[in-house]
């Protein structure tokens, strides 16, 4: 099933990279990848992303206030941002970000394309 929705990824852990990637590209997204999260609104104008991953502990700024500077943004902050992390207290560090969604880490496959799609459906109704 194609959709050619694009997805933007912000994790400096490569594995989980290649990995969601992998998955989300079979799913029919379009996957773009940052391992910094400074340049989040550069990233977002150049990629134009339907949905954005981001982790936690992203270098240079953080998932939190990354996310944050998309939310404040007047252009981006209908993007759906889901956080994802392996901290126990994920929930409240997405509410504190402004995200859509969380998923923590380790996730399994089957949810990250539930979760990706439910943010998707959710936009669009």
């Amino acid at each position: 099933m194609s959709t050619h929705k694009t997805i933007l990824i912000f994790d400096d852990d490569v594995n989980i990279l290649e990995l969601c990637s992998i998955i989300l590209t079979e799913s029919g997204y379009q996957v773009e990848i940052s391992e910094t999260s400074h340049d989040i609104i550069e990233k977002v104008i150049t990629v134009k992303p339907d949905v954005i991953l981001m982790d936690n502990w992203i270098p240079d700024i953080g998932g939190i206030k990354a996310t944050q500077l998309l939310k404040q943004h007047p252009d981006f902050k209908h993007i759906p941002v889901i956080y994802f992390s392996a901290n126990n207290d994920i929930h409240i560090l997405a509410e504190t970000a402004g995200a859509d969604a969380y998923l923590p880490k380790p996730f399994d496959l089957i949810e990250l394309e539930n979760i990706v799609t439910d943010v998707l459906e959710r936009k669009h109704s």
